[in-house]
C-alpha cells in the first residue's frame, strides 16, 4: 500500500514550508489535509489560493459552507465533511443547515436548499445543468455571478476531496467529535 507522509514544517519540501506556516497560523494547528498536500507544493498552493478566492466570492459564509459540504457529501469525503462541520460551527452557520446536508435531507431554508440542489447538480452532471434548473437557482434569489462562484467552491472541494480519497488522510483529533460516515 502506498502511504503519503503527514509533513511537518521540518519535513515538507521547501516550496511548501511558507504555505504550511501560514496555514498553521490561520488555524492554530496544521490540518492533516495540508500536511498531506505538502508533498506537492503545487496542489497545496492551488487549494489554499482557490480557498482564499472562494472566501471573497459573492456567496455568504453560510452559503459557502453549503457548497463545500454539499460537494463533500456528494464525493463521500469523510475528512471534509467533518472539517467543514467544525468550520461551519466556527462561522456560526445554523446547525440545522449543516445537519440537513450531513444527513442527506432538504434544508428548511428554501434559498439555501436551491443552492444545495444547484451545487449537487453541477457536480453530478459535471457542469451540464439544464436551463430549468439554472432558472430555479435564479428564481430562488441568486444571480449568474453566484452561479459561477459556486464553481469556485466545487473546484476547491474537488481538490481536497480527491486528495483525501487518494491519500487516505487521517482525521485530525480536533474534528473527531464531528466525524461523518456516508449512509448507504
Amino acid at each position: 500500500m502506498i502511504e503519503f507522509p503527514l509533513h511537518t514544517l521540518d519535513t515538507a519540501p521547501e516550496a511548501s514550508k511558507n504555505l504550511l506556516k501560514q496555514t498553521q497560523k490561520n488555524f492554530g494547528f496544521l490540518p492533516n489535509l495540508i500536511a498531506v498536500m505538502a508533498s506537492s507544493p503545487a496542489i497545496t498552493e492551488a487549494y489554499l489560493t482557490v480557498g482564499d478566492i472562494f472566501a471573497k466570492s459573492s456567496l455568504s459564509p453560510t452559503e459557502q459552507q453549503v457548497v463545500l459540504l454539499t460537494v463533500s457529501h456528494y464525493h463521500e469525503c469523510t475528512y471534509c465533511m467533518a472539517a467543514h462541520t467544525a468550520i461551519a460551527s466556527m462561522q456560526n452557520v445554523k446547525s440545522d443547515i449543516v445537519q440537513a446536508i450531513r444527513n442527506g435531507h432538504a434544508i428548511a431554508d428554501k434559498k439555501l436548499q436551491a443552492l444545495r440542489h444547484f451545487t449537487w447538480l453541477l457536480v453530478e452532471n459535471r457542469g451540464w445543468v439544464n436551463d430549468e434548473d439554472m432558472q430555479a437557482f435564479i428564481d430562488a434569489g441568486y444571480d449568474q455571478a453566484q452561479m459561477l462562484d459556486v464553481l469556485v467552491g466545487v473546484a476547491q472541494k474537488t481538490l481536497s476531496n480527491f486528495t483525501n480519497h487518494l491519500t487516505k488522510t487521517p482525521l485530525d483529533d480536533v474534528f473527531s467529535e464531528v466525524a461523518w460516515t456516508p449512509s448507504k
